[in-house]
């Protein structure tokens, strides 16, 4: 092609048609330019297009994540709603009803001493952030709300932390010193793993010391109450933030 061009300015030289021959340079030099000007928008396309499928498949992974988190969640404020009740049956003996099953008793009390923390599902935000790639979502929706959702986690993990220095100040420190840790806690895991009570013992008032003395681990339960409902309230928070994602995101895949 080149060539067959070049053939052509030399005819037009050869032939004295300058001026012939300064429009057809023109002419050729407009469509080296326009060749050019497709070329790269035909390569911008291409690189709009990997983007855009990269970006696809940031979206679904992050819909699955919040669909995993809200199942999660959901689990979460079940559990702490029976932690929520047990603190609430604790405190009930403390404020003077007799214990008749120290078995039940006693599970109640490991299910408040050991309660669980809870781990966002956020793999694929944080893979975002890390490899600085959370431009690459260009609805500015989804990344606020995931930025909001951020935020709805750390006041979560803040009151987790702050419920964790209560424990470790009011109920550890009773339950250590004047409770047979030993008998409780081998009584409950046959509970657990039998769904049986009266077991391994048949756990007597000995075996909790004077708890009800114990003013700290009272207040404890108490701060159970409130710290496990906050946390549910935070949790709420977090799955109507998680579905208005979803919403979001579903609309965003079907444009």
């Amino acid at each position: 092609m080149i060539k067959f061009f070049r053939k052509i300015r030399q005819n037009l030289l050869s032939e004295g048609k300058t001026g012939k021959y300064f429009k057809y340079a023109i002419g050729e030099i407009v469509l080296v330019v326009i060749g050019i000007l497709i070329a790269l928008s035909i390569n911008n396309w291409n690189e709009k297009r990997k983007v855009r499928d990269s970006e696809i498949i940031y979206l679904n992974n992050i819909k699955r994540d919040l669909q995993l988190s809200i199942t999660e969640m959901n689990q979460f404020i079940d559990s702490q709603n029976s932690l929520i009740n047990s603190a609430n049956t604790v405190l009930e003996h403390f404020n003077g009803k007799p214990v008749n099953d120290w078995n039940s008793f006693n599970k109640h009390l490991v299910d408040i001493y050991t309660w669980k923390s809870f781990y966002l599902i956020d793999n694929t935000y944080q893979e975002l952030n890390n490899s600085g790639n959370f431009a690459i979502i260009s609805n500015d929706s989804i990344k606020n709300d995931l930025l909001n959702l951020d935020l709805l986690y750390k006041k979560l993990k803040h009151t987790e932390n702050h419920w964790r220095k209560d424990v470790e100040h009011t109920l550890h420190p009773g339950s250590y010193e004047k409770q047979d840790i030993s008998s409780m806690s081998r009584n409950y895991l046959f509970q657990m793993s039998n769904g049986k009570m009266g077991v391994l013992g048949n756990l007597t008032e000995e075996t909790f010391g004077d708890i009800f003395k114990d003013k700290k681990q009272k207040n404890g339960f108490a701060l159970a109450v409130l710290n496990f409902g906050g946390m549910n309230g935070t949790f709420l928070e977090m799955i109507k933030k998680c579905e208005e994602l979803i919403s979001l995101i579903d609309n965003e895949l079907t444009e």
